[in-house]
């Protein structure tokens, strides 16, 4: 009995310890956890940089402008793809086009990389608790938002107009390819109007509710300080239609605006290589054939201010309840746009280009530590970059090898430096465009995946003699052709489109090279 009443005892202290252990080790992990960094990511929909602090002398965005004074603004910053699925799919796996395969809308990225782990869902996994409001995923023209990167469901806004004579019961064209209204039906449905001034409350479009639900979510995050986060929110405007509250049309001249003087596709260019903006031409007003008259070109461009600045309210809000709520001091600010727009540049509008208007994109990284807050970075970098800079910052392990790099050292020493050059890609039919961008040049390598280089076409751009891309100097230069062809050379060749086999699951996909059937809609109009 009393060698019974020992055990007991000893198990009793035994237990007791273990216990003391335990809840040592849970406030430990729990003071580690509350030092990690949390992530705000901010992504905009074809924003370019026509922002104040890049330096254009019409736009208002003072809150973007705040946030470059906090942090490390990106000059030569580009996307991988000028459209916005293939480019949400680069921020968020880590992998270009060329290596998933995928340079449509509606396939989903798990379809070429089943497997993958995204940039949140590697937070998720590491102890974060993750969240996405409004537009991260491109969810529309089939494809789908990506349950698994995420700790609650995802939250959208609603409402793409405010004024009745522009809201049609059963949608316009555009808004029902987002929805995922079957292609057959959506073409049949009325043109949208291309813009529109409200004299309206933020919340009443999208991203007003998206900028008011991520105040809340701020607010509760407060309340949890051993709880890491990633708060990713994403703003649609200023992708068209160009809707906005009145006051934020007010805030401009539209006489002040320069049209653009370059109105020709770049001389000696192939003819396949601009676009034709058929995305605009599906709203009302646009001609559905021929270019833009300058009235029309006028009040598009004050569209899109109106749209950027509405937007950069928004984005201030969100900054605001960061700072109100005390976690500003621990959290890591990224504002990202998708792609860049092609202003009437080129006698073109929208993206879907390889061009300087549509690959070039808004990049700032704000760190808590406040190095370099408001310099400018001239390196160059890509959108690939950001998956393992956030994940170097947190101390969270890379889950396979990524295409970027991280810009930690970048970040944190304004002698360091990227390898120099930026890729990026846009497909036209069965060819693909890789580009290769360094600080002076940009090459464009035309072909089909997996061709003989010999089959390649070329365009050749001298940013420096030529900044605005007017003339396809490949021919004239064909030693600065060979040069960064070597550069294109290292890259692992460019894979096909994935298609979905028939009556197959989300996620589960094959690659096929020569199929005639593969005919993708217009490669991507949104």
């Amino acid at each position: 009995m009393k060698q019974l009443v020992a055990t007991s005892r000893c198990l009793a202290i035994i237990t007791a310890a273990l216990a003391v252990t335990f809840a040592c080790s849970s406030a430990d992990l729990q003071a580690a956890d509350a030092k990690r960094p949390n992530v705000l990511l901010i992504c905009i929909d074809d924003l370019k940089p026509y922002l104040g602090c890049y330096g254009d002398p019409h736009a208002v965005t003072p809150n973007i402008d705040r946030l470059a004074s906090q942090g490390v603004r990106f000059d030569a910053a580009y996307c991988n793809q000028a459209v916005c699925a293939p480019s949400r799919n680069s921020l968020l796996t880590g992998l270009r086009p060329q290596t998933l395969g995928i340079y449509d809308l509606q396939t989903n990225f798990r379809q070429g990389k089943p497997d993958a782990v995204t940039l949140p869902q590697a937070f998720k996994n590491a102890g974060y608790r993750t969240e996405n409001l409004g537009k991260i995923f491109h969810v529309g023209h089939g494809n789908f938002d990506d349950k698994a990167s995420w700790s609650v469901p995802h939250f959208r806004g609603k409402g793409d107009y405010a004024l009745a004579e522009n809201r049609n019961p059963e949608g316009t064209r555009e808004e029902a390819r987002f929805t995922n209204v079957p292609e057959l039906k959506a073409g049949k449905l009325p043109r949208g109007a291309a813009y529109e001034s409200a004299d309206v409350e933020d919340e009443v479009y999208a991203d007003g509710q998206v900028a008011a639900e991520a105040v809340k979510r701020l607010a509760a995050a407060a309340e949890k300080p051993d709880e890491p986060f990633f708060l990713a929110v994403g703003f649609v405007k200023p992708h068209l239609p160009f809707c906005a509250p009145t006051k934020y049309w007010d805030l401009y001249d539209p006489a002040k605006f320069e049209l653009a003087k370059l109105r020709e596709a770049p001389e000696g260019a192939p003819e396949f290589a601009p676009t034709k903006w058929q995305e605009l031409r599906q709203y009302k007003y646009a001609p559905e054939s021929g270019p833009v008259d300058d009235e029309l070109q006028r009040k598009l461009i004050h569209g899109y201010c109106a749209a950027t600045s509405y937007t950069d309210a928004q984005i201030g809000k969100v900054l605001d309840a960061l700072k109100a709520n005390g976690l500003d001091k621990n959290t890591i600010i990224v504002l990202w746009g998708d792609h860049g727009w092609h202003l009437g540049d080129h006698g073109m509008w929208c993206k879907h280009t390889n061009y300087q208007q549509a690959a070039r994109i808004p990049y700032i990284i704000d760190l808590p530590s406040g190095v370099r807050a408001g310099e400018v970075s001239e390196e160059l970098v890509e959108t690939v970059d950001i998956y393992p800079t956030l994940c170097e910052l947190a101390g969270i392990e890379l889950p396979y090898e990524l295409d970027g790099s991280s810009l930690a050292p970048v970040l944190n020493d304004a002698a360091a430096h990227t390898d120099g050059v930026a890729f990026h890609v846009f497909p036209r039919g069965k060819l693909l465009g890789r580009a290769v961008r360094t600080d002076r040049y940009r090459l464009v390598e035309w072909k089909t995946p997996g061709a003989p280089a010999e089959e390649a076409i070329f365009e050749l751009y001298d940013f420096q003699a030529d900044p605005e891309e007017s003339k396809n100097l490949a021919a004239e230069q064909p030693e600065v052709v060979a040069q960064l062809r070597e550069i294109l050379a290292k890259q692992p060749e460019a894979k096909p489109q994935v298609v979905a086999k028939k009556g197959q699951g989300k996620g589960q996909a094959k690659a096929k090279g020569k199929n005639k059937k593969n005919k993708r809609p217009a490669a991507a109009q949104s």
